[in-house]
Order: structure tokens, then C-alpha cells, then sequence
């Protein structure tokens, strides 16, 4: 019988900013960019501080590892269309924050955005992607390439590497067959399970500190108590989404009929009843 594991969206914020357990985030982060991480310090931001109310959608933690590479891990439950200019915009931002006055560009922190997203994003089936930034010539489709002098300066070897890397996983995609190291945290994510013998770094640890049943009862209060929170957010949000859909089918068959459009397209277009375009006439 498996353990009841806390979620990582509550491990992270109150159990993962501790130095002693920073080897679960590290391993996270290890499978995912396939590269070693030291986490240096876990960085403030407004939504990681200390809220009295639980009822938050989104978490945000940045993260300094060894290189001074700044990573914003964020896990998002409500759908946002404009997500990814969001994501753009904080990467921005946080470049901003930690740049000196007076340094050259060249000082320019390095931004990893990696997304965590338990709703339905885009189009496409996988449940990971990844996004760069590279430069393409328009007529011989070569990729730009830093010269010597730059490679030096920057001490990277591709343009990529200079601007923000983003990885969005979209966790409702994953279908629950875990085929790698990297699957098993994508499982756990989705499932809040971890098999009896992970292979993935990080995770037997996190097995340990993520044990439901270690929380005090104060713990488990408040953790219910999110968990309740966040479900009835997710209901309400399905249901206005729900609201929205149909009202906006209504003003769409109401277009229709002043355009005196035949009921049987107005029903097709809009997947309405009869009854319904009756209420809508009377």
C-alpha cells in the first residue's frame, strides 16, 4: 500500500525552502535539465512569503544554483490564456531585479522558467516542452554562432544559452506510464506517488520528508484545509468557464436569428435546443 505522499505545490512552499531538504528540489531540477544543481539560496518573492490565507492558485520560488543562474519554478492550477506572455514578463522582470546599477550587459543573470501547469495549455500532445531562443538566417537557414571573443566573454558556447530557457510541463498530459527517471517526478507530480524504489534523484528522499502521516496534526489541518481550498476553486472556476461557454453560444444564436439564419445551422453552430432558441425568441 503505498504512502499518502503531501503535494508538491505544499512541499515546495513550506517544507523545500529548508536547506536540509533542498536534495528533493535539486534532484527535481537535476532530471528535468539533465545537469547537476546546487541549490546557493532559495530567493524571495511576493507569493513566496508567509500568507495567512491558503487560497492561492499560483507559487513562485526562485532559485540560485552554483552557476548564478536564476531558476523561477512556478506551479499554476487556473487557466490563464495569456499565460505565456506572463511567463515572459516574469523572466523579464526578474532579469531587471538582479541586475546592478552601472554593470555591463554581459552581467545579464541567466533565467530558467520552468512551469508546472495542472490545466489545459495549447495545443499538442506531449507533456513536456521546451522553449529557447535562436537566431535564423532568413535565406540559408544557418543558425547564428557566437565568434571566439564572445565565447570567451560570456563562457557558454551557443547564443541559446544567453536568454531565457523555458519548460512548460503539462501534467494532465502524462499518462501515468513512467518510463524514465524524469516520468517517475512527472507521476509524482500528477499523483503524489513515488514506487517503493525510485530511480529518480531526490525522490526516495522525498518519500521520506513528504510522508502524510509524519505531519503533525496542526500540519494536517492546515494541509486539509488547502487541499479543500484549492478543489473548490478549481470547481468554481470550471463552473464560471461552463457559464461563460453557454452565454456566450446565447449571444452568438441571438446574432443568428436577428440575421435570420435557418434554426437548424443556428443549432448546429451553437449546440443549443429548441428550447433554448425558444427562450432566446420570447
Amino acid at each position: 500500500m503505498p504512502r499518502k505522499l503531501i503535494s508538491f505545490d505544499w512541499a515546495i512552499k513550506r517544507i523545500l525552502r529548508s536547506k536540509a531538504n533542498f536534495e528533493i528540489l535539486e534532484g527535481f531540477l537535476f532530471e528535468l535539465l539533465k545537469e547537476n544543481i546546487k541549490i546557493i539560496e532559495i530567493l524571495e518573492s511576493e507569493s513566496n512569503q508567509e500568507q495567512k490565507n491558503n487560497k492561492f492558485n499560483r507559487l513562485d520560488l526562485k532559485v540560485k544554483n552554483e552557476k548564478g543562474q536564476i531558476i523561477l519554478i512556478e506551479i499554476q492550477y487556473s487557466s490563464e490564456l495569456d499565460y505565456l506572455q506572463r511567463i515572459l514578463y516574469a523572466s523579464s522582470k526578474i532579469i531587471t531585479e538582479h541586475m546592478k546599477e552601472a554593470e555591463p550587459y554581459s552581467k545579464v543573470s541567466k533565467v530558467i522558467s520552468i512551469s508546472i501547469l495542472y490545466f489545459n495549455f495549447g495545443d499538442g500532445d506531449d507533456y513536456i516542452y521546451k522553449g529557447t531562443t535562436k537566431f535564423i538566417g532568413l535565406h540559408n537557414k544557418s543558425e547564428l554562432q557566437l565568434n571566439k571573443k564572445q565565447q570567451e566573454l560570456y563562457n557558454i558556447d551557443k547564443v541559446e544559452k544567453l536568454y531565457p530557457e523555458y519548460y512548460l510541463i503539462k501534467i494532465k498530459n502524462f499518462n501515468d506510464v513512467a518510463k524514465d527517471t524524469l516520468d517517475e517526478w512527472i507521476n509524482f507530480l500528477k499523483n503524489e506517488t513515488i514506487p517503493e524504489n525510485p530511480k529518480a534523484k531526490g525522490l526516495l528522499k522525498a518519500a521520506e520528508e513528504l510522508d502524510y502521516l509524519k505531519m503533525s496534526e496542526e500540519e494536517r489541518i492546515a494541509y486539509n484545509k488547502y487541499q479543500e481550498d484549492k478543489h473548490h476553486e478549481a470547481s468554481l472556476y470550471e463552473s464560471t468557464y461552463v457559464i461563460g461557454q453557454i452565454e456566450e453560444r446565447k449571444k452568438i444564436a441571438l446574432n443568428l436569428i436577428k440575421a435570420k439564419v435557418e434554426k437548424e445551422i443556428i443549432k448546429q453552430t451553437t449546440g443549443l435546443t429548441d428550447t433554448e432558441l425558444a427562450n432566446l425568441s420570447t
